[in-house]
């Protein structure tokens, strides 16, 4: 697979990685173990060399699967992992934590459970308000002196916050949602990434799992599936969302390959710093998602993408006001 550089910082990571959220929370019952670990390996094997994963997700198990399913090699992959929350009894998420301290607790133990010495890329969930981002950007400047940490990270953080952060601290890269069906980075963040020169790593690239086409408004979704609270993936929501997925879908079949393909082609065709992170639990559509890096897209089937894109307007908030919330730039 081809190489990408976020960003001046020099990680250099697969031009597709694979976010690891999935096989362990979000989207249903957690992947059988075995089966999750083949799918990583699998990953890797395939040219895959960035993998995602957070503290938030399970909580913890995830950094767990990882850190065992990448030992055989994990001298040839970059980890990311993220802290900022408080969690629950329960496992649930109780409020956020981006304390010096609380940072450097998280940053041991994620060491533990990703059985390494050293967090490559170390990403603050979501920006905490009641934290000074210099004070957050501080803490990992000091883990990266002490060799715990490589590269900092932020996710879902508005421009001002990139700044302050940036100049305490070099940004690596940033991690937001961006794709064909949530394009709001195009705005105000984008050109900020270019002017500091700070990488880009889409998460959600093909929607939460809607353009690939598998989605419609029929679909029905396991009781723990956090779709089920999105208004975006409400019936009335699919059925009037469905027209891009089919646009997309007329414009795939024209070059022969599929419409998930075009979604991660055009995001790999906005910058040469983007790296989107598809996440799944099926080894036929992680072959499929990493098919997408050799999609080449000329200026002219990017114009029609956008003619297509720009004719229909997307229904449904991408958040539920509760998880919206926790979002502060």
């Amino acid at each position: 697979m081809q190489k990408r550089t976020l960003g001046n910082s020099g990680l250099d990571v697969s031009a597709i990685g694979l976010g690891c959220m999935g096989l362990s929370f979000g989207y249903g019952p957690a992947t059988e173990k075995q089966q999750a670990i083949t799918l990583i390996r699998t990953a890797y094997e395939r040219g895959v060399t960035f993998f995602d994963s957070a503290e938030a997700y399970g909580p913890y198990k995830n950094e767990e699967l990882l850190g065992e399913a990448l030992a055989p090699f994990r001298d040839k992959v970059v980890i990311a992992t993220k802290f900022g929350f408080d969690f629950n009894a329960e496992g649930g998420q109780s409020g956020l934590n981006s304390r010096p301290q609380h940072i450097r607790n998280v940053a041991e133990a994620a060491l533990k459970r990703l059985n390494t010495d050293v967090i490559d890329l170390f990403y603050q969930h979501r920006v905490d308000p009641a934290v000074p981002i210099e004070d957050v950007a501080g803490t990992v400047k000091d883990l990266i002196a002490e060799g715990k940490v490589k590269h900092f990270g932020l996710s879902e953080a508005g421009s001002q916050t990139i700044r302050r952060a940036h100049a305490v601290q070099p940004v690596t890269a940033l991690q937001s949602e961006y794709s064909l069906w949530w394009r709001e980075p195009e705005d105000d963040i984008l050109p900020v990434l270019e002017e500091l020169g700070i990488g880009f790593v889409p998460f959600s690239p093909l929607g939460k799992g809607f353009l690939t086409g598998a989605i419609n408004a029929q679909t029905t979704f396991d009781a723990s599936d956090y779709r089920n609270t999105v208004p975006r993936f409400s019936t009335e929501a699919r059925s009037a969302n469905q027209a891009l997925v089919d646009l997309l879908g007329t414009i795939a079949a024209d070059k022969t390959v599929t419409p998930a393909q075009i979604a991660l082609a055009w995001l790999l065709a906005q910058k040469p710093w983007i790296v989107p992170i598809p996440g799944t639990t099926k080894l036929n559509r992680l072959e499929e998602n990493i098919g997408a890096a050799t999609v080449i897209l000329s200026a002219d089937d990017r114009a029609a993408i956008e003619d297509a894109v720009s004719a229909v307007t997307i229904q449904g908030a991408r958040y539920s006001a509760e998880h919206q919330a926790r979002i502060n730039r």
